[in-house]
């Protein structure tokens, strides 16, 4: 297969992509990629198939193509190409979880001294590296990286890559509980997508919405958060995006939670879990077996709350996300509370401060813990952040924790 041959075979796979016949689409490239003598064809074929296997939630494939178009690159003896293969690497361990291998692999793109074409790559490899930092919950850097994400849209005008840093940004201040913050990113994604994204994916929409729901559920509007969530969910069957299903199912699930109508949110969960242990998204399933936790406390059934509440843990510790193992010791300190069983509680009390010491989780001006409940923060511009009120009754000539952290020890 020629080199003009192999342009209009993936023409016609992305058209066929477009018109949702994905294992049609997904058929041509195969062809494409087996007959093509053409590298630089054989390196964009291996792009589209990265592409429709991530959002298809097929990420073991998508890792398996990203090493072939390694491979392909060094062939073609090309920075760019190599820069751009490196990040497709770094996203498919992003997707996987296998956050350390995600930063490695984001330095290495970050490293490549390209043209501008790998420039303009920098913001996605910032955005990938951020979500892995968030993934590892190390906040400061995880905001860093997402900041400089949303710098090199600002300066390339990348709307796409603007509007799924502040996807990023929504789920960043979730976690850390600015609820105010998790909702305000998430409209801006959903804005952009109304006034640029006319040409874009639906998925962008969808992505938006989401992440809408989230915080809208976590302010107490559920009645928003479910029409979000629905809309989200519409648009996720209609591409056939796994990972985006299990998500929306997982939102429902925590809804219907909130209402404490528990036998309709366990079913919803069940579900979750389903397609999120097929695509092999485990830091879904702590999100998941968290929220199956606090329904069976509801329900007063607190062994099968600790079962629940193991299983997140040994997924928690495999990957390094420390905060769900916060959450997990935070849950079972309730338990053991209401079963009086003293020794645990006191085991959990100690590792659930180990968890906020250790992930710097408090205000460096008041001391108080941040991400305990809803609260307004700020960050200044090394990317520490602290309460809102605190930066604002108190002012600032500089960051309290940059200021601890270079007065070194004495020697005794």
């Amino acid at each position: 297969m020629g080199q003009d041959q192999t342009k209009q075979q993936i023409e016609k796979g992305l058209h066929l992509y477009q018109s949702n016949q994905t294992e049609k689409a997904l058929r041509v490239w195969m062809r494409v990629l087996e007959k093509s003598a053409d590298p630089a064809g054989r390196f964009r074929v291996l792009g589209c198939l990265i592409t429709a296997h991530a959002e298809m939630g097929r990420y073991k494939d998508m890792l398996k193509f990203a090493v072939v178009q390694i491979d392909t690159a060094r062939e073609l003896e090309d920075p760019d190409f190599l820069t751009e293969s490196y990040l497709n690497l770094a996203r498919s361990n992003e997707k996987l979880c296998e956050f350390q291998k995600t930063i490695s692999y984001c330095k290495t793109c970050l490293n490549m001294q390209g043209t501008t074409v790998s420039l303009q790559l920098n913001g996605q490899v910032s955005l990938s590296m951020g979500n892995a930092f968030l993934g590892l919950s190390i906040f400061q850097k995880a905001l860093e990286c997402f900041e400089k994400a949303l710098r090199y849209a600002h300066n390339n005008d990348d709307k796409m890559l603007e509007c799924r840093v502040c996807c990023s940004l929504g789920n960043f201040y979730t976690q850390i509980k600015d609820y105010e913050k998790a909702l305000f990113f998430p409209c801006k994604a959903a804005e952009l997508v109304n006034d640029y994204g006319k040409g874009w994916s639906l998925k962008y929409r969808a992505m938006s919405q989401y992440h809408m729901a989230v915080a809208y559920r976590k302010l107490g509007r559920l009645a928003d958060a479910m029409d979000c969530c629905e809309e989200s969910m519409k648009i996720a069957l209609q591409h056939g995006d796994r990972p985006l299903q299990a998500l929306c199912l997982l939102c429902f699930a925590d809804i219907h939670r909130s209402r404490r109508d528990v036998q309709t949110a366990f079913p919803r969960y069940d579900s979750s879990m389903s397609i999120m242990t097929e695509i092999g998204n485990r830091l879904g399933l702590i999100q998941v077996l968290l929220g199956v936790t606090k329904c069976w406390m509801i329900q007063k059934e607190l062994d099968k709350a600790l079962e629940s509440i193991e299983k997140a843990q040994e997924l928690a510790e495999g990957l390094g996300n420390k905060l769900g193992l916060l959450k997990l010791h935070c849950l079972c300190e309730r338990i053991y509370r209401t079963k009086e069983q003293q020794q645990e509680l006191r085991d959990h009390v100690v590792k659930f401060h180990e968890c906020v010491e250790e992930m710097e989780l408090y205000c460096g001006m008041c001391g108080e813990s941040i991400g305990e409940k809803n609260n307004q923060l700020q960050a200044l511009p090394c990317s520490h952040f602290f309460h809102l009120k605190c930066l604002q009754n108190n002012g600032t000539r500089g960051c309290p924790n940059c200021r601890r952290l270079s007065v070194k020890p004495g020697y005794v």
